[in-house]
């Protein structure tokens, strides 16, 4: 599910910004509700879940408590 959302943790990003948790968040919504973009009668529901999404993956990024990583060994 979701392929195309990207890991937005460090390592693999050293700095995420907003537009990013919320690209992650639309594709997220959007593969859930099954749709590109909603009716207008589904719009704010939509939207709202967009919004509640990006703020969880903001908390769950903030909270995340990630190994430092260690530098590799140069091939010998």
């Amino acid at each position: 599910m979701c392929r195309s959302i990207k890991t937005l943790r460090p390592p693999y990003v050293e700095q995420v910004e907003p537009a990013d948790l919320e690209a992650a968040a639309l594709q997220y919504v959007r593969k859930v509700a099954g749709m590109r973009s909603p009716a207008p009668k589904n719009a704010e529901a939509f939207e709202q879940a967009v919004r509640a999404v990006t703020e969880a993956t903001a908390v769950l990024l903030r909270d995340l408590q990630v190994r430092p990583t260690r530098p590799r060994d140069p091939a010998v």
